[in-house]
């Protein structure tokens, strides 16, 4: 029987193909399947995708290009919880960990950062909305909160009403975009107001990576959106509005 140690392990590991790789865990996962004809593609995406699937004996798997020069480990993670989702299983912890891990890294966020900026379309309209004027909003917001010093980013109403997703802020495009559900003459603009402070804490305290978790929402976030005037008041106003316009 052949013993191989960690860094003989490791070097077989260094000189597997990709393809060799999905392979190996394909016959972990599914011991008892046939090994199907695998393909695997990297692709040009906006961000890190990657698909799966498994038809007529073949399995076919296309990652973003980003990733074509991840170590064998992060490829192997990204095997085992390709190949889990796709037979409904639940991935493993510790490989969506260390695939998480390995795309918070800070070469890899920025990475990211550029691709979907240069490759991803961001589809919003103008700030001048029916009712609401986000350029006047963020003005008025500026001056009140931040002392007028906070550099306005794009600023836009999605293209679609969103009950769900009432405004985000997308670093990559560095531009706020407002659910146009909220430019309406029924929306108070305390909430219309409330969404947008929310969003410009955005800017000051950025999304932090730790390890394989992002923490969007910090503690100095959530302190600094308390400070809002009539915090409560804002935040009910705009529950209100939603759950009328659902």
């Amino acid at each position: 029987m052949l013993h191989l140690g960690k860094m003989q392990v490791e070097a077989a590991l260094f000189f597997e193909t990709v393809e060799q790789i999905y392979a190996r865990v394909f016959q972990l996962v599914r011991p008892h399947a046939p090994l199907p004809e695998i393909s695997v593609r990297y692709k040009k995406y906006a961000n890190a995708n990657s698909r799966i699937s498994l038809q007529d004996g073949r399995l076919l798997v296309e990652i973003s290009d980003l990733l074509e020069t991840a170590p064998a480990p992060i490829q192997e993670a990204l095997a085992s919880v390709l190949l889990a989702k796709l037979f409904g299983r639940t991935p493993d912890k510790n490989c969506m960990a260390q695939y998480r891990h390995y795309l918070n890294r800070a070469d890899m966020r920025r990475s990211l950062h550029s691709v979907k900026r240069e490759r991803g379309r961001k589809a919003y309209g103008e700030p001048q909305g029916e009712v609401y004027n986000l350029a006047y909003l963020f003005s008025s917001l500026n001056e009140q909160y931040f002392h007028g010093l906070m550099a306005a980013p794009a600023l836009g109403w999605s293209l679609r009403p969103s009950r769900t997703i009432l405004g985000h802020y997308d670093p990559s495009h560095h531009v706020i975009v407002l659910s146009r559900t909220l430019d309406s003459p029924n929306a108070p603009e305390s909430a219309v107001r409330f969404v947008m402070f929310h969003e410009m804490l955005h800017l000051r305290y950025p999304t932090e990576n730790r390890g394989s978790r992002r923490c969007v929402h910090t503690p100095e976030f959530k302190l600094a959106e308390k400070q809002f005037a009539n915090y409560a008041e804002a935040k009910e106003a705009l529950k209100q509005f939603v759950r009328r316009e659902i």
